[in-house]
């Protein structure tokens, strides 16, 4: 029986690791093609890209991590000589941060009021919500797109910020997660005196700190990675984020597109490896009571 567990055990080891191996691979390829020549890259990718639509790539391709010579030039040309890219970066920095921080203090607030109130509606209003947050963002597009031309919106931040503020996700994983702290501990806060807004910021927040930390990475990387609302409801160039402005890059700009790309991940890289451990409980909806 010992041996059977552990057979089974490391066979799972390794499949989970040839699982994360995948998932990382393209990852891992991108940070450091990013530091290739131009040329070095062309040699070993170029014939996907010079094969036309509907195509076959005729030649093995060349995966290589580790360049023959590291050279900083994409990322000189990038961030330095063209400075449309870091404009666009700033633009997706301005999208996205009120959006996360907003739909949090929303989504607290939300949350906080499906727990405590204790009408007969408050199932129907949740279950609502459940509906909503089922729906892809592509089917409620053109109504945003309707009533952000009704309001004046089109090509304006707020267009992209005010439908990102109400998204009913965080509302349902705090409700989720606020329901699990027990109702004796608000109680025991009541009796000491403490008010509804006391309870909310002193007993209810900070038992939600891991869920906070996963909706803040979730709701982050999903809207940073965002291309059909900014197509749609920035028409201006100038002010779409670099999500939308890296599909643009030609292909004879391979080199730059592996540098942005680079760029691009660094904000979600450091925001997960910042809250991993928050992420995972925060998720499996442990630990919400602490003694």
């Amino acid at each position: 029986m010992k041996k059977k567990r552990y057979f089974g055990r490391a066979g799972i080891f390794l499949l989970c690791a040839l699982f994360a191996v995948l998932f990382l691979l393209p990852t891992v390829l991108t940070i450091t093609n990013s530091f290739m020549a131009e040329s070095e890259i062309v040699a070993n990718y170029g014939m996907i890209f010079s094969t036309t639509s509907g195509g076959f790539v005729s030649k093995t391709v060349n995966l290589k991590f580790i360049p023959d010579k590291v050279t900083f030039e994409q990322y000189a040309s990038g961030l330095v000589k063209s400075p449309d890219y870091l404009l666009k970066f700033w633009n997706s920095v301005l999208l996205v941060v009120p959006i996360v921080l907003l739909q949090v203090a929303i989504a607290a607030v939300t949350a906080y009021g499906f727990t405590r109130w204790r009408g007969k509606l408050r199932s129907v209003l949740f279950f609502l919500y459940v509906i909503l947050m089922l729906m892809p963002y592509q089917v409620t597009l053109v109504p945003n797109y309707l009533v952000a031309d009704k309001l004046g919106l089109i090509n304006t931040r707020w267009s992209i910020i005010l439908p990102g503020m109400f998204a009913p996700f965080s509302v349902f994983l705090l409700t989720k997660f606020m329901r699990r702290i027990p109702y004796a501990l608000i109680e025991a806060a009541r009796v000491d005196g403490a008010g509804e807004w006391q309870i909310f910021t002193r007993i209810c927040l900070p038992q939600c700190r891991s869920a906070l930390y996963s909706i803040t990475i979730l709701v982050f990387i999903d809207y940073w990675n965002m291309v059909e609302q900014p197509l749609v409801l920035l028409k201006d160039a100038d002010s779409q984020p670099l999500s939308v402005f890296l599909s643009n890059i030609n292909s004879g700009e391979i080199g730059l597109a592996f540098a942005m790309a680079t760029v691009y991940m660094v904000p979600c890289l450091l925001l997960f490896l910042h809250g991993e451990e928050y992420l995972v409980e925060g998720i499996a909806n442990s630990g919400s009571v602490k003694g």
